[in-house]
């Protein structure tokens, strides 16, 4: 295979030589990514080794849950180049959120269900994530508690309510992802929503909802009426 390196391309066709003259949005995904990396390997350029990765990956919508490890496994990538696009992804995510984070109120599931969706949609193993409400029910923190596939072992009250007492939390609303895309709850997911309600009774810390995210839906608990 032949790899083209940086210094033949013409220079008007080059990733940074483009940014600055037309803007980010004319470039690719690998044309950014390349940037981030900045320098290519011996063998390859920049913009051959993020095609690589795009490749590797299957696109942007699986690079977002890539692993340090999984990046370094690539030839090419080292751990700087790794953390390099790790941090241009979260960069990414922070920024989307920013303007939100500040003042979001939670009127509906969907409000609750739009925040984290981004986040979560695309991600290939279930985090169960707690969002932490004051009393005007505004968003004051959010902490993911597990990864993994939901049972009563990794998802305990007592993990949930630690959380929300130390961030004097009025409520809380619980969401979690489907990695297949299919918000349908499980038999589980109902069980553990049950173990935290009874709880937060008990507590005086209201779990308001159970959200499930999939990709681009969602399924409330509370208003198909199964918590």
């Amino acid at each position: 295979m032949i790899h083209q390196f940086l210094r033949d391309v013409p220079e008007n066709e080059r990733p940074r030589e483009r940014m600055l003259q037309y803007g980010a949005q004319v470039l690719s995904n690998a044309e950014i990514i390349a940037i981030l990396l900045r320098t290519g390997s011996i063998e390859e350029s920049a913009v051959s080794l993020a095609q690589k990765i795009l490749k590797e990956f299957g696109g942007l919508r699986h690079l977002v849950d890539a692993s340090t490890e999984q990046l370094i496994e690539i030839k090419g990538i080292g751990p700087a180049k790794a953390l390099q696009i790790q941090a241009g992804i979260e960069l990414g995510r922070r920024l989307s959120k920013s303007s939100l984070e500040q003042t979001i109120t939670v009127r509906s599931p969907e409000d609750a269900a739009n925040y984290m969706m981004e986040d979560l949609r695309y991600l290939q193993k279930e985090h169960f994530i707690c969002l932490f409400l004051n009393t005007k029910n505004q968003i004051i923190a959010q902490e993911t508690l597990s990864m993994g596939s939901l049972n009563a072992s990794i998802v305990h009250p007592r993990e949930v309510f630690r959380a929300a007492i130390k961030r004097s939390s009025a409520s809380i609303i619980c969401i979690h992802n489907h990695p297949s895309g299919d918000p349908t709850p499980s038999p589980e997911d109902i069980e553990i929503t049950n173990r935290l309600s009874e709880a937060g009774l008990v507590i005086g810390i209201e779990i308001l909802d159970h959200i499930i995210i999939g990709d681009q839906k969602y399924i409330s608990l509370k208003e198909r009426g199964l918590m």
